[in-house]
């Protein structure tokens, strides 16, 4: 990665977060492969501001979501938040701001494509958010969440129940019947993209691809969506 300062101050310019701790936010973006390479303290990786971030993200979507669905029962609000915090969400948020590009990684991890494991860009992600609330209180933090993990929810939420949503859709057809085929795969082993199609009574509604085959089935579901709509997301 290029000069650590100069990286560091990139990042906070896309984030709008300038820390007066400037050592939270690297610890937040180094990994334990790279810790241990360094031989810096195993306190000093993510872990533990990943601990952190994940209770502050909680409460802050909690109480989002408490606040703007008056009418949405417990479970239906744990439903969303759900939605909203789980690992493939975060790591599709983190993309927006290109957080993997920032992540410091061991060779090791570095080689085998963990810069774009959505398992790491999601741990990293929470790991900032932990690193903002220390750095400036809850109120930062807070903010943070709303601009890069709330922003476009509507949209989000789409994309992540896509299967979920697609699957309801076609529920309302009598003998409706929906499959999705694995068409391709490319790559080496540890870093392998994925194509899915989507069929409805065997015609072709979607595609997409991904680094799983989870992902490019969501992908395929919300494309199938989107053509449903008559919507434009691109």
């Amino acid at each position: 990665m290029r000069n650590i300062k100069e990286a560091l101050k990139e990042l906070q310019e896309k984030m709008g977060y300038f820390y007066q701790d400037e050592d939270l936010l690297k610890q937040a973006l180094t990994h334990s492969s790279f810790a241990n390479e360094q031989k810096i303290n195993k306190l000093r990786d993510y872990e533990r501001l990943e601990f952190l971030g994940d209770a502050v993200l909680e409460l802050v979507t909690s109480e989002f979501l408490y606040m703007k669905n008056e009418n949405l029962l417990e479970g239906e609000l744990t439903r969303m938040r759900a939605s909203m915090v789980c690992e493939p969400a975060l790591a599709y948020c983190a993309r927006d701001i290109g957080l993997g590009n920032y992540v410091m990684l061991g060779k090791g991890e570095e080689a085998t494509g963990g810069r774009k494991r959505d398992s790491i860009t999601s741990d990293v992600l929470e790991a900032v958010i932990g690193s903002i609330y220390l750095d400036g209180g809850l109120e930062s933090a807070k903010k943070f969440i709303y601009q890069f993990v709330m922003s476009d929810l509507e949209h989000k939420i789409l994309f992540l129940d896509s299967k979920t949503l697609l699957q309801e859709e076609v529920q309302k057809q009598n003998n409706a019947q929906l499959h999705y085929e694995l068409v391709g795969e490319h790559g080496p082993d540890h870093n392998k993209e994925f194509f899915v199609n989507v069929y409805l009574n065997n015609a072709l509604i979607g595609s997409g691809s991904g680094k799983t085959k989870k992902s490019a089935e969501q992908q395929a579901a919300y494309n199938a969506l989107i053509k449903q709509k008559g919507m434009d997301m691109s």
